[in-house]
């Protein structure tokens, strides 16, 4: 660091792991400077937000993702809709842990972070196992979703960042998360050590079924099939491991209504559909089911 100004927390954890971050321009290696930005050698600059997180995007970019649908995802993750998603990719995560060799510290990625409560909630999880040093990273190409990450969390580093150009060096990450998200495989077999381990969850076939039912009357929306997502999985990962997580939970209508705006089903539906469901026919119970894809690099 140049200049003797006090660093954030924020900052100053980005400094103490400078070695993660390579620039998305030039992919040349980068320092933190003077606790303001992030920086590389040929100038390439990226400055800190007051809420800690960096903008790493090469150029602007649009997304249906927005304020409410992150608002809602809050809510329902402080619901406990995830917990027994989180709690087992935590057992998953606390075993390799356990039984694998890794640095003495672990980085995990979370590919697609949205507004941050699965990544805070997952290494909190972790840590009650007994792995204390696990640094969280999360990304996501909506600012607003990092936004609220970074002003909730400055024990884990946040970044505005598009998946087909993460700024970070390669063989970087043990874990990569990567929940109900996009993937870019070939980034992911970058970031990931050789020994490191990726975890994509993907919607099983009765994730959200009551929900597909009431606003589709289309069979090809009512149905759903993950076995496409999986045949992409094996093509560019060794699939170790498939497992579903299937469970119910009960819904208050306020519960719901931030379930419909945080899921991308409901962006098929008119919005006169969506309240009428709301208010004339709402779901008490809705199912949860997920399948955890569990993957080590080719060749390893």
């Amino acid at each position: 660091m140049t200049g003797g100004g006090k660093l954030t927390a924020s900052a100053r954890l980005m400094e103490q792991n400078e070695r993660l971050f390579r620039c998305p321009i030039c992919h040349g290696a980068m320092k933190v400077e003077e606790g303001k930005s992030l920086l590389c050698d040929a100038g390439h600059r990226f400055d800190l937000a007051k809420q800690g997180y960096a903008n790493m995007l090469t150029h602007p970019s649009k997304t249906k993702y927005d304020r409410r649908m992150f608002d809602a995802r809050r809510m329902m993750n402080e619901a406990a809709f995830f917990e027994p998603l989180l709690v087992r990719l935590s057992e998953i995560i606390a075993r390799r842990l356990k039984t694998d060799v890794m640095a003495e510290r672990v980085y995990m990625l979370d590919a697609g972070c949205g507004e941050g409560s699965h990544l805070t909630d997952l290494r909190r999880k972790v840590s009650r196992f007994g792995a204390e040093d696990v640094l969280g990273v999360g990304i996501d190409i909506s600012k607003e979703g990092v936004q609220m990450a970074a002003r909730d969390d400055r024990s884990n580093l946040w970044y505005v960042a598009d998946l087909a150009k993460p700024p970070f060096s390669d063989k970087s990450f043990h874990f990569i998360l990567n929940i109900l998200s996009p993937s870019n495989y070939a980034e992911f077999g970058r970031l990931l050590t050789d020994d490191g381990v990726l975890l994509k969850v993907i919607p099983g076939s009765g994730y959200l079924k009551e929900l597909r039912a009431k606003l589709y009357d289309r069979d090809d929306r009512r149905a759903y099939s993950n076995e496409q997502t999986v045949e992409l999985f094996e093509r560019h990962f060794e699939l170790e491991a498939q497992e579903t997580i299937a469970y119910t939970v009960g819904l208050s209508p306020e519960q719901l209504a931030h379930l419909v705006y945080m899921t991308p089903l409901s962006w098929g539906a008119e919005e006169e559909q969506i309240l009428q469901m709301l208010n004339d026919h709402p779901i008490t119970e809705m199912t949860c089911e997920f399948s955890i894809l569990t993957g080590r690099k080719k060749g390893n």
